[in-house]
């Protein structure tokens, strides 16, 4: 597996961020969907990484930088036929090496309540990840989940 920053200029990359989109409204209200769009996946704050593996996308995730200190896992998504094969594992383990070489000393996500989210919730518990009050601009959502991660 190959884990790369991406531009995201890639038909792939396009369609499994399509797809993470239409799944996230298809379980959420829209008022409780914080994906980020290709537009916001662009923004300087945000650097964007593909998993690849003999041309094939497998999987993608993000790191979005609140402040010096504290950075937000952002896009974390395995691409349907590629689950359970240790992408989203990988994915992570390689933010949380970007995360403390950029310095920050704490690592935050928000992710879904519902039960379709509960593999990424267990993920995020094995490495260290503890449930926390909203941060950086959200609110309490009853179809959100927050988490943070000293580093």
């Amino acid at each position: 597996m190959d884990i790369r920053s991406d531009d995201l200029t890639s038909p792939q990359v396009h369609d499994l961020l399509a797809e993470h989109l239409r799944d996230m409204y298809r379980i959420s209200p829209p008022e409780s969907v914080h994906a980020l769009d290709l537009e916001g996946l662009r923004k300087p704050d945000v650097t964007f990484w593909a998993a690849w593996e003999q041309g094939e996308l497998l999987g993608c995730g993000a790191l979005k930088q609140i402040d010096p200190q504290h950075g937000e896992i952002k896009s974390m998504r395995t691409a349907l036929a590629h689950r359970r094969k240790g992408v989203a594992r990988a994915i992570l383990e390689l933010l949380l090496r970007e995360a403390l070489c950029r310095g920050y000393v704490r690592l935050s996500l928000e992710t879904g309540a519902q039960p379709q989210f509960e593999p990424a919730r267990l993920l995020y518990e094995r490495f260290g990840f503890a449930y926390c009050a909203p941060f950086e601009g959200y609110r309490e959502d009853p179809h959100s989940v927050f988490m943070t991660k000293q580093l």
